[in-house]
């Protein structure tokens, strides 16, 4: 995917991960720290490409990671992801100028990178160093802008017709699915 349609897809995952309320600090984060945490984290995978953006700017980690990893490995996995995501969670302290709305959307941001690189023929590697890779071809040939940024626009329109607070407790469905005392009691007098 381009850098174009990462920094699309991440903007349409934000909006659908804010109208989710994945988090409190997404749910009610300030946009103007969630945008640039989200951007930023959706071009961070490819630090490993020393030609991407990012790569460019940050040569002295991008050639050093290209070499060890190369593209579309290590940083383009589940441990990347989780070792992130860790280090985010670790306690900030008060006075820290960064808010945790950033942290979040930064996190939005590099599952946004993924999944939309598993859109692609090649895949990423997410059971990283295993060699196994993941994909859903959808995005292929000479259509392929156009198709990514459909995807982030059906991914924003989604979002907006989503009812809010829409509880994804499990609970209600097996409570729905309850038997009462009643049938319980029969169902075991026929078994005795």
């Amino acid at each position: 995917m381009t850098a174009e349609g990462h920094l699309i897809f991440s903007v349409a995952s934000l909006v659908l991960a804010h109208q989710l309320e994945i988090t409190p600090e997404i749910a009610q984060g300030d946009w103007l720290h969630m945008l640039p945490g989200v951007l930023l984290a959706s071009l961070l995978p490819d630090i490993d490409h020393p030609q991407s953006t990012l790569g460019r700017l940050f040569r002295f980690i991008s050639i050093p990671i290209a070499r060890l990893c190369g593209h579309r490995g290590f940083t383009h996995s589940l441990l990347a992801l989780t070792a992130g995501i860790f280090l985010f969670q670790t306690e900030m302290p008060a006075d820290w100028p960064i808010p945790t709305d950033f942290f979040h959307a930064m996190i939005i941001g590099y599952i946004s990178h993924l999944i939309a690189d598993m859109l692609t023929p090649a895949g990423i590697p997410l059971l990283w160093p295993l060699k196994m890779r993941f994909c859903i071809p959808i995005l292929r040939g000479k259509e392929r802008k156009k198709a990514e940024r459909f995807i982030a626009l059906l991914i924003v329109v989604i979002a907006i017709f989503i009812p809010q607070h829409i509880d994804f407790s499990f609970m209600q469905f097996f409570d729905k699915l309850s038997i009462d005392k009643v049938h319980i009691d029969k169902l075991q007098n026929l078994y005795n």
